[in-house]
């Protein structure tokens, strides 16, 4: 493997070997905690345009499965790594890590310090990186990234371009998912609890999307600056109320910016699936997986959306809800089980009660 050169925007440079791609890039870098699943890390829409910094130390062991993918194809910019396996020891593993690499494109750089990488993005925040070759001069290197400027209107680049069903056995309910950034994972969920999806793309008119007929609508996960998508926003304002609503995810802020309150971008977000998140309710504590750089402004909800989750490191706003409205958003990845606090059971429980409701007017008439 070649040599190659990780440039940081504060200028600090770790040499490493290249695999993968060996293109130039640019990209916003941020680090993940988790210790399995970077299939699904490098897939997910809500990772598109990034360079992840993965903290745990051994990726590709167990290469790549056709069936764990989360979307069509890689999604990231960049992959760096403590120590690239390019020996697969699963038995289900279809590709190597690096040849899925090669094939989209997409450089990766392994044998550098992800620890003090990870520190230097905790302690300072994301930041703009730079993979290029080891002899590039520095000050091109600065000025490449100084002049890069970063695309916030992502969701355009990853969302559905045509409508796209996803049906199951003995269908209860149908369900509409606007994609932001869809992941596969969430659609077998939805079909799990006995709803048929309907996927439209992230600018699909209300219209439209009522001659679905849908029981509920849902809001999913993308990347970018979730301000960016006025498109949802302005679908969120004119559906609450009318019809169940979950935000999932980039979800929960698109959900928060419709209903007055502010966002903001965090620090070094939270990516990776060791995150512990509160029920307020309950007092439960659940360890979810969340891809997530922006969070909502608490102090700007204005008693229109009440907090039901916060996240346990650092207090940010993981879940909420307006039961009037039928409005509910989780900030992480939602999991599938019977416990009736899930988010799929009460999404599923409050369509119930509205099917209900407007079956009670039909026989009054």
């Amino acid at each position: 493997m070649a040599k190659r050169k990780l440039v940081l925007e504060n200028g600090l440079v770790f040499i490493g070997n290249g695999f993968g791609s060996d293109k130039e890039v640019i990209a916003e870098l941020v680090f993940n905690t988790s210790v399995v699943g970077y299939q699904e890390i490098l897939s997910d829409p809500a990772n598109y345009g990034r360079m992840i910094c993965m903290t745990y130390p051994v990726i590709g062991s167990y290469g790549l499965t056709d069936e764990d993918y989360e979307s069509k194809s890689i999604t990231v910019s960049a992959l760096i790594v403590r120590e690239y396996n390019d020996i697969p020891s699963n038995f289900r593993y279809t590709h190597k890590l690096s040849e899925v690499m090669d094939e989209y494109d997409i450089p990766g750089i392994e044998g550098v310090d992800t620890r003090q990488i990870a520190k230097i993005i905790r302690d300072s925040g994301t930041m703009k990186a730079l993979i290029c070759d080891i002899d590039k001069p520095m000050s091109e290197c600065m000025s490449l990234i100084g002049n890069y400027l970063e695309d916030f209107s992502l969701v355009s680049k990853v969302s559905t371009k045509k409508v796209m069903h996803s049906r199951t056995t003995n269908p209860l309910y149908t369900v509409v998912a606007v994609d932001l950034g869809i992941r596969r994972s969430l659609v077998k969920m939805l079909n799990a609890s006995g709803c048929n999806v309907v996927v439209v793309p992230y600018n699909t008119s209300v219209e439209a999307i009522m001659k679905f007929k849908p029981d509920g609508i849902i809001i999913t996960d993308g990347p970018g600056n979730p301000a960016c998508c006025m498109e949802a926003i302005n679908l969120v304002k004119e559906l609450k109320g009318k019809l169940p609503i979950l935000g999932v995810g980039h979800g929960q802020e698109i959900i928060a910016l419709a209903y007055g309150a502010n966002i903001y971008k965090e620090k070094s977000g939270h990516n990776g699936c060791n995150l512990p998140v509160k029920n307020v309710l309950t007092g439960k504590i659940q360890i979810t997986t969340q891809n997530s750089l922006y969070a909502c402004d608490e102090d700007t909800l204005k008693n229109k959306l009440s907090v039901t989750h916060i996240n346990v490191l650092d207090k940010t706003v993981a879940g909420v809800i307006n039961e009037e409205d039928m409005v509910l958003a989780i900030q992480y990845k939602p999991a599938l089980n019977d416990d009736k606090d899930n988010v799929f059971n009460r999404f599923v429980a409050l369509i119930k009660k509205n099917r209900g409701e407007k079956n009670a007017k039909k026989n009054r008439y």
